[in-house]
């Protein structure tokens, strides 16, 4: 069963704080798997802040470019006019935020039934994607 990844999961996958370190681990886990999917919104999003000149732990461009590269080995949804449809819609029935609804709209796009996030409502399912955190102990 395929699942769609957020950014912060992305995110964690490089984490270097000490108190992160166990996020790191189950975000590397979780890339390890084949079935995956991500969109270009969140690799955008991905690169933003893991490049961002004041992020305390920032990454180089060569860095995140070739982990874009090699996280495009999954399927990645591309943002068009009828996926910003789909968000806009979610959004007006969630009350998420229109990014987060975008990336539900993607997850759905995909086919996902999972969508693994650290900043959306565990347990809740919209539309048929069941949302994910899988850092909740």
């Amino acid at each position: 069963m395929s699942a769609f990844l957020d950014t912060n999961i992305l995110l964690y996958s490089i984490a270097t704080k000490s108190d992160e370190l166990h996020k790191r681990q189950v975000a590397i886990a979780l890339l390890e798997t084949e079935d995956l999917r991500l969109s270009v919104q969140v690799l955008l999003e991905f690169y933003a802040q893991a490049t961002r000149a004041t992020a305390a732990h920032a990454i180089r461009h060569e860095d995140a470019t070739e982990l874009i590269a090699a996280w495009r080995r999954f399927p990645v949804i591309e943002t068009t006019l009828a996926l910003f449809d789909r968000g806009i819609g979610i959004r007006a029935a969630t009350g998420f935020s229109l990014w987060d609804a975008m990336i539900v709209a993607a997850a759905l796009e995909s086919g996902c039934h999972r969508l693994f996030s650290e900043d959306l409502q565990h347990g809740r399912n919209i539309e048929g994607v069941q949302i994910i955190n899988p850092f909740r102990t």
